[in-house]
């Protein structure tokens, strides 16, 4: 019975620390992509200009976009340190749209879309590993007392 609650233990360690891990990543990509949002709304020189890219967008309009995307990432970050149930469900869905907004965004900047991808995709591993902590006894469990 000792094995089994010390075996239990290190595994709500563990995922509690996956689940820190995660909001911290989503944080920083969310942060990121604010400051990426910012610099595609002012049109910034940061960006290259490619042609004949097949999804072609106004970079003004992915600005926007990457803009609402880091902020619902930051909230949904503080929603995971908060071990929240819909922080983990709406931030693997952020994090997918990140990845999806990232790839489309490769040509304009290649480095930056890559780094957010890779983060984006830790963070949803992360995410998926961690299991919640139980709030009340099993199912056929012994009640003690």
């Amino acid at each position: 019975m000792t094995t089994t609650h010390t075996t239990q233990a290190r595994k709500q360690q563990w995922a509690g620390g996956l689940m820190l891990f995660a909001a911290v990543m989503l944080m920083i990509t969310g942060v990121i992509d604010i400051f990426r949002g910012i610099m595609g709304i002012a049109a910034d020189d940061v960006f290259i200009a490619t042609r004949g890219y097949v999804f072609q967008f106004d970079l003004t309009g992915w600005g926007w976009v990457t803009l609402i995307l880091g902020a619902v990432a930051v909230v949904v970050s503080l929603g995971l340190f908060q071990t929240a149930k819909w922080a983990r469900i709406s931030g693997i869905v952020i994090a997918g749209l990140i990845i999806i907004a990232n790839f489309l965004s490769l040509p304009y900047s290649p480095l930056w879309s890559t780094l957010m991808i890779a983060f984006s995709g830790v963070a949803i591993w992360a995410m998926c590993v961690a299991q919640p902590r139980e709030t009340g006894p099993r199912q056929g469990a012994p009640r003690v007392g």
